[in-house]
């Protein structure tokens, strides 16, 4: 679990060695509401809320750090990716298997908060598919920017298994 974590991280750094500041932080409007940069930070966000939480008891992917150097500077997303990288190969399969809460938002109408039970191993694994959905997007940016990116980018696990299969 934890190598297919690193091989999708591995993925987003990929893509961020081959695009410039302008590119990472440019919003192609209307088709994209964010810059890549901003997608991102969103994916990092989320790995953050893992870490934070794995040591709190609870992760809560509503703590954002919207904005800020992750956002803006491609390097600076790939340090904070070898940090993520670094605490996901630390991880025992007893900690995999330690209960924490999750707490999130889950209404778009007014503000509803959810608390439930789960392990660490669900969450992230919740955070690599989120991560993949997320480069799906910045892989559509990069193609009308033009940059030369992988592929594979943003494939879900899944979708790999039918296509290899194909």
């Amino acid at each position: 679990m934890i190598e297919s974590q690193l091989v999708i991280l591995q993925q987003a750094n990929t893509y961020l060695a081959a695009v410039t500041e302008a590119q990472y932080t440019e919003i192609i409007s209307p088709m994209f509401m964010s810059s890549a940069g901003a997608h991102m930070r969103h994916i990092l966000d989320h790995y953050q809320s893992v870490i934070n939480g794995f040591s709190e008891g609870l992760i809560d992917y509503d703590k954002r750090s919207r904005g800020g150097v992750v956002e803006s500077c491609p390097k600076a997303a790939q340090a904070a990716i070898k940090e993520i990288g670094v605490f996901l190969q630390s991880l025992t399969p007893e900690q995999l298997a330690t209960s924490v809460k999750l707490s999130t938002e889950i209404s778009v109408v007014d503000k509803q908060v959810a608390m439930v039970d789960t392990t660490l191993a669900r969450e992230v694994i919740f955070v690599g598919s989120h991560t993949v959905h997320h480069l799906a997007t910045i892989k559509h940016i990069a193609q009308v920017q033009e940059v030369d990116i992988e592929r594979d980018l943003g494939i879900a696990p899944a979708t790999a298994t039918f296509l290899r299969a194909g």
